[in-house]
């Protein structure tokens, strides 16, 4: 497979993305990095949900509200691509995926999801890991490439699991010493959405920052949260055809922020340990903590990236 060249803006954090790297580009990573053990077919999540390149969206995005924020592309035994929740927001309303809504199917929501098949806008680029490699060696390519889906192949080319940030979390979280606040690591300041906002305006933002999530603020507090799987689970679990009775996703895509958000947020205060911080995402199943004051006010956001940023570099 070949590296990087995507179709779609990948997903990006400001200049987060720099803070790992050296002058020359390299990753700076702490020597115990080098040290961990285990190859990554051991590690990697398995096993890896398919779809077939023929499939109709639809049927990725039922696939998708199980919970899953990828899947593999593959239309025999071999990888073909990957199909990620941030394609399927760019084409859902997000994005420039979008105009084939528009323009092949009319802005019918039943055509879009059922009559256009997965290949017009997954990943053929995708950067991939070997089974043999080690976790040192996803960590690189996630870094380098900056990704956060890594499908991992064994020595046959076949798909044998995939490495995700929450995969990375779980193997290197023992080697997390105590004694940071999650204000020493958080990003800020924060991308936001308001409660009232519609779907499509939140979807746009998403696509347009390449943020996976966005907190959901009203008069500055927080109230809830809104990522890419929960916009997928939206349309997945069919909900969105209850909202939507004229057929037009227009009309699916004008509901407020607040009928999809989700209002259990995680927060935690900028004080808070950061093995505390991880400890709540794995008690949660969430990706992220969002740090507020003692008024509800945002202060900024933990994600499994920072969280492995905080574990990776050197002192």
């Amino acid at each position: 497979m070949k590296h990087i060249a995507s179709r779609v803006l990948k997903p990006r954090r400001g200049q987060d993305h720099y803070r790992w790297l050296r002058s020359d580009g390299s990753p700076n990573f702490s020597d115990k990095i080098y040290r961990v053990e285990g190859e990554l077919e051991v590690i990697a999540s398995k096993p890896a949900v398919r779809i077939p390149l023929t499939a109709p969206i639809m049927k990725a995005v039922e696939e998708m509200a199980k919970g899953y924020r990828g899947l593999i592309v593959s239309q025999k035994d071999k990888l073909d691509g990957i199909l990620l929740a941030t394609h399927v927001v760019n084409y859902l309303g997000g994005g420039p995926f979008y105009r084939i809504v528009e323009r092949k199917h009319g802005y019918n929501i039943y055509s879009a999801l059922g009559n256009e098949a997965v290949e017009s806008i997954y990943e053929k680029n995708v950067v991939t890991a070997g089974a043999r490699e080690k976790v040192y060696d996803a960590l690189y390519k996630m870094v380098v490439h900056n990704v956060g889906f890594l499908p991992v192949i064994d020595d046959e080319g076949g798909v044998v699991g995939v490495i995700t940030e929450h995969d990375l979390v779980k193997v290197l979280s023992g080697l997390y010493e105590f004694g940071v606040e999650a204000s020493k690591i958080m990003s800020r300041p924060v991308i936001t959405i308001s409660s009232g906002s519609t779907l499509k305006e939140a979807m746009e933002k998403m696509v347009a920052t390449g943020f996976r999530r966005l907190p959901v603020v009203e008069d500055e507090a927080v109230v809830g949260i809104l990522t890419v799987v929960d916009v997928v689970r939206y349309y997945g679990s069919h909900e969105v055809f209850k909202k939507c009775t004229t057929g037009d996703i227009r009309e699916a895509n004008s509901i407020s922020v607040r009928d999809v958000m989700r209002e259990n947020a995680v927060t935690a205060h900028p004080d808070t340990d950061v093995s505390e911080l991880v400890r709540l995402m794995e008690a949660n199943n969430v990706g992220s903590v969002l740090i507020v004051d003692e008024s509800g006010v945002l202060q900024g956001i933990v994600t499994e990236r920072d969280i492995l940023y905080a574990i990776t570099m050197p002192k």
